[in-house]
């Protein structure tokens, strides 16, 4: 078993709405609430935090109401949150980290990304989606990260050892590489939000 965070501080700019983006009502229930729903499902993670900042309090006060632990971090960068957040929670072994964004992520998906970090032998797990798989769906590349000499969209799902993250220098990593839509459905802009409603709908 090893603990999950769900990174939900950021401001969500790039949506442009007045909501917090964790807050967004998809599909019924909070964007938050899918992610949620997906780590307690899963058979590999033990507990989970939701990291909070000043931008999102009321994603917090939903926190408190469902009765989930929370960490308030000062939203200085996903890298920033996330040592914060370790830090305070003293979390030195692999912990499962991941944005309030993706809605159709699954625990059986998580299980298998917990699985294949304890049989890759390195501090660090991404799970990186094809670019031309995002683009063939008309979803936004918001974020991509090199892996091999070949360049993907970072879906936000990975698995890190905490002595490192606080740690400097560099860090071995490990990949999957994935076009299921579990994780290519990541949710950056009002467009991606539409498409990824439209996609689950079928």
């Amino acid at each position: 078993m090893i603990n999950a965070l769900i990174m939900a501080g950021g401001r969500g700019s790039r949506m442009g709405l007045p909501t917090e983006k964790p807050m967004l009502v998809f599909g019924g229930k909070p964007l938050l609430d899918w992610v949620v729903a997906a780590v307690q499902a899963a058979k590999k993670i033990g507990q989970f935090y939701v990291i909070t900042s000043p931008n999102t309090p009321v994603t917090e006060e939903h926190c408190r109401a469902m009765g989930w632990n929370y960490v308030r971090t000062d939203a200085k960068g996903y890298h920033n949150d996330l040592k914060q957040a370790v830090s305070k929670l003293d979390w030195m072994g692999p912990v499962l980290t991941m944005p309030s964004d993706v809605p159709a992520i699954t625990g059986e998906v998580l299980d298998r990304v917990v699985d294949a970090f304890e049989g890759c032998g390195k501090d660090f797990l991404a799970v990186f989606v094809p670019i031309e798989k995002r683009k063939e769906l008309g979803l936004s590349i918001s974020s991509t990260d090199e892996y091999k000499g070949v360049w993907y969209a970072v879906s936000g799902v990975n698995v890190v050892n905490g002595a490192k993250v606080l740690g400097e220098g560099k860090v071995e990593t490990a990949a999957i590489i994935t076009e299921e839509t579990q994780v290519v459905l990541n949710v950056n802009t009002t467009k991606d939000f539409e498409i990824a409603e439209k996609i689950l709908k079928k």
